[in-house]
């Protein structure tokens, strides 16, 4: 592996992150130059100098090695990790060294967790700055820069191979350059249609580009204590939960929907069962809190079950409400959307709906094998017929994913942490959800956690953003030879 090579491409990604920080710096600026002005400023000039360094004195190179392309892709995600530390701990409070990295990780990774006891606490340039975070992780802070930085001829299709997954490009009919505009399109596209929305729907601003920021990366950081339940407001929550769910399909298919083609929303069986996933979960909550008169009528029932069981299954990770005191089965249909999450080739996290239909599509094909021993059956998804090496790698990304929630439980568990609540922080740390379960509920945040749990909890949303293999790869010694 050709090391200066990966650093030439990372100081690409660097410069892209250094951009944002500049851009909160300015908002800091005209906001009476507030505290978080002069970290992020120093920030930026410290994220410019380490990506120009090796744009400057590294020479360039177009053909990359599968290798080189994961070495780029996992180097830059760390990195990013990194260097968007810098304006957090420069600017202090909250942020100790393992806040500052734990609220970065989650950021880039889309996941939403937080460390903050007082949101609102941070001036407003900072607050840009880290839902900059999600925006720029959402796409894959690499898949964003292929698109915006100039070409790299080869480069971008190597790259491009290696952070969209299998599963997501199935849905991308197109040439990598294509792929990288209809990604950019549909990206910005949803996040200013939203912008303009929430505005009209009574948000300043601010808080509007923010939460649409967030939204659309599938995020969740709020620049309010109480999240989306601060404003108390139905039409605020209907395009944030509409947001929540469309962010959650392959953009593919958005775009191919908004473009007329006939591979779109309407025939994919994979967004049917996304859809009808969020549907059947939202009218189980709705049920069972009316049975419990959480809420007086079933229609407020429904309005904070749908809201719920969007922001669960698209991992967005928004609340407009506590259900850590929900009753156990609305608590157990949201730890199955945990799991299951939204669709390949979305910012969505988790094992994804196209695995989780797979693999009811493989049982049933073994439950025929087993009825007509003789008879040669075939999985199909999208009336394509699947090789037999796309459902076997399925299958083990989902038997990867639960030893790995399973293993993360335990030893979080180790270091004192409650079963139930160490099992809600491992499931929405590998999902990139936000929310879990007992003492990380909707309500609640990660900052009482033992420094050793936040660690153990960034290495986990990292797995989860990556998907598994891709983060592994890196550290496998034979792999470097």
């Amino acid at each position: 592996m050709r090391l200066y090579l990966v650093l030439r491409y990372m100081g690409m990604m660097m410069m892209l992150n250094a951009a944002f920080m500049l851009l909160s710096a300015l908002i800091s600026l005209f906001n009476g130059m507030d505290t978080g002005f002069y970290p992020l400023l120093l920030s930026f000039l410290l994220t410019s100098m380490l990506g120009l360094f090796p744009l400057i004195f590294v020479p360039k190179g177009e053909s990359l090695t599968y290798k080189e392309g994961y070495g780029i892709v996992v180097g830059s995600w760390l990195a990013a990790c990194l260097a968007g530390m810098m304006p957090y701990l420069l600017w202090g409070g909250e942020f100790t060294l393992i806040n500052a990295w734990f609220e970065t990780v989650s950021g880039y990774t889309t996941t939403g967790s937080t460390i903050l006891n007082d949101v609102e606490a941070l001036p407003k340039g900072l607050l840009f700055w880290r839902s900059s975070t999600h925006w720029l992780g959402g796409v894959g802070v690499v898949m964003f820069a292929l698109v915006i930085l100039p070409s790299m001829g080869q480069a971008k299709l190597r790259l491009s191979s290696v952070e969209l997954s299998s599963m997501a490009k199935d849905n991308y009919r197109y040439r990598t350059q294509k792929i990288l505009q209809v990604l950019l399109v549909v990206y910005v596209g949803l996040t200013l249609a939203e912008t303009i929305l929430l505005r009209i729907a009574g948000m300043n601003w601010f808080d509007a580009v923010n939460h649409a920021f967030s939204t659309i990366a599938t995020g969740g950081f709020s620049t309010k204590n109480l999240s989306i339940a601060y404003y108390n407001n139905i039409w605020i929550e209907l395009v944030v939960g509409l947001f929540m769910t469309v962010s959650a399909i392959h953009f593919g298919l958005i775009f191919a929907t908004m473009t007329g083609k006939s591979n779109n929303i309407f025939r994919s069986e994979i967004t049917r069962y996304y859809l009808y996933s969020v549907l059947i979960g939202g009218l189980m909550i709705a049920f069972n809190l009316r049975a419990f008169d959480m809420y007086p009528t079933f229609l407020s029932a429904c309005r904070y079950a749908f809201f719920q069981a969007s922001s669960i299954a698209s991992t967005t990770g928004y609340a407009t409400a506590d259900s850590a005191i929900w009753p156990g089965l609305s608590i157990l249909v949201l730890l199955i959307l945990t799991f299951q999450c939204g669709c390949a080739g979305s910012t969505s996290g988790g094992i994804k709906c196209d695995r989780m239909w797979l693999m009811f599509k493989a049982i049933k094909a073994q439950l025929l094998k087993y009825q007509h021993p003789n008879a040669i059956i075939r999985v199909k998804m999208n009336g394509v017929i699947q090789e037999d090496s796309v459902v076997n790698t399925a299958m083990l990304f989902i038997i990867f994913y639960i030893l790995i929630v399973v293993l993360g439980t335990i030893l979080v568990t180790a270091f004192g942490v409650d079963l139930l609540t160490s099992f809600g922080i491992v499931a929405a740390s590998m999902g990139n959800v936000g929310p879990g379960f007992g003492d990380v509920g909707s309500m609640d945040n990660y900052h009482m956690l033992p420094v050793a749990v936040k660690f153990i909890c960034t290495i986990i949303m990292l797995l989860g953003r990556l998907e598994i293999f891709g983060f592994l790869q890196l550290f496998l010694i034979k792999w470097w030879k």
